[in-house]
């Protein structure tokens, strides 16, 4: 008989608007913490010990959060992006909650940014610009732009994107409105790779560095992974159909090993990432899921996955740490599931059994 599908570990409330974007921080002495961003404007700090909001911070005159980093290796180094078209930058010491810079970018989209540390005490931010096909990379100490990514041929409004550190410098992963996705050298300004996996808007994607490796998800059932080869160039990789269309987020776990994925059907769904081989759907949320987070714990055991959704709510799971079993399994966790799924099972044991029980890591 199969098991019943894993509870949430807990349930943050008191965000009182949809829950746009969410960030961990389980680094340094503190406790870890969670930051969270309303359809309100609100930046809830939340304290994952207590499960209580340590802080709150009204920010973007109301308007919508729509995403929120940490930088500077600090927790209480905080950027915020708003739909009043601004990035603010918060110092939150000793209890401090005041905004030190911010940023008028013109973006009048939903595109986030994306944070780079390209060397100790120096970082890069890609943002959104009031042109809404082009990308503008600056130093974030000082809001010098270093360049901006325009493609030539119309790709409409820029969706997504990511950026990261190549051996070769910094490049950018980026979505566009007709489906397309555009791999960019930041230091020479120029299009690497141009690849259509999709025909619907690029909703969101991410990018696995380590197995150069991104994935796309859109307003369609179909999530699309693709490959960066060794000429830079991108390449379509593996494809998976989804019960429901629609997705909001997805990230790719640190280690590698799982995707998530937020729904517009009020779920999340967990992938293996290696095959995109679909392993869990964690049911808890009464409308769309807007975002998903993994945490940074330097203990696996300990990692997390938090979902915000627009019915308030923060869900909190753990799921995939642990695999305990008689037969001792020295391998990582998903080795395991991906082989107990692939196999034949015994009798009353069959794949949503053993979904639902490794899941609740048993």
């Amino acid at each position: 008989m199969s098991r019943p599908p894993p509870d949430p570990l807990y349930i943050l409330r008191g965000s009182g608007a949809p829950v746009n974007t969410l960030h961990f921080y389980c680094g340094g002495d503190g406790p870890p913490l969670l930051y969270s961003g309303s359809g309100k404007g609100a930046v809830h700090v939340w304290n994952l010990n207590t499960r209580r909001a340590e802080q709150v911070l009204e920010s973007h005159n109301s308007n919508s959060v729509i995403w929120l980093d940490t930088f500077d290796g600090s927790r209480s180094s905080l950027i915020s992006q708003g739909r009043d078209m601004r990035l603010c930058l918060w110092d939150l010491s000793e209890g401090r909650s005041a905004v030190t810079d911010s940023l008028l970018t013109g973006a009048v989209g939903f595109c986030q940014c994306s944070l780079l540390e390209s060397q100790p005490g120096s970082s890069l931010l890609a943002h959104p610009t009031q042109d809404m096909e082009e990308v503008s990379v600056v130093e974030m100490k000082s809001w010098t732009q270093v360049c901006s990514l325009r493609p030539d041929t119309k790709l409409g409004m820029l969706m997504s994107m990511k950026m990261w550190q190549a051996d070769s410098g910094p490049v950018l992963c980026a979505g566009y409105e007709d489906g397309s996705i555009v791999l960019w050298d930041v230091s020479q300004r120029h299009p690497l790779s141009f690849l259509k996996p999709l025909p619907e808007p690029v909703m969101c994607l991410d990018v696995h560095v380590c197995s150069q490796k991104g994935i796309s998800g859109s307003s369609e059932k179909i999530l699309q992974s693709w490959t960066v080869d060794g000429q830079r160039t991108l390449q379509m990789h593996h494809s998976v159909q989804m019960t429901n269309p629609g997705v909001s987020q997805m990230r790719i776990r640190a280690d590698g090993k799982i995707l998530a994925t937020a729904g517009w059907d009020n779920n999340i769904r967990v992938f293996g990432w290696k095959k995109l081989k679909p392993l869990a759907v964690l049911q808890h949320h009464t409308d769309a899921v807007n975002s998903v987070a993994f945490s940074d714990h330097q203990d696996p055991t300990q990692r997390l996955l938090a979902a915000g959704s627009k019915d308030q709510r923060i869900s909190v799971w753990s799921i995939y740490n642990v695999v305990h079993r008689t037969n001792i399994d020295t391998r990582e966790p998903l080795a395991v599931v991906e082989d107990l799924l692939s196999s034949s099972q015994p009798e009353g044991m069959g794949r949503a059994a053993v979904k639902g029980s490794l899941a609740m890591g048993i």
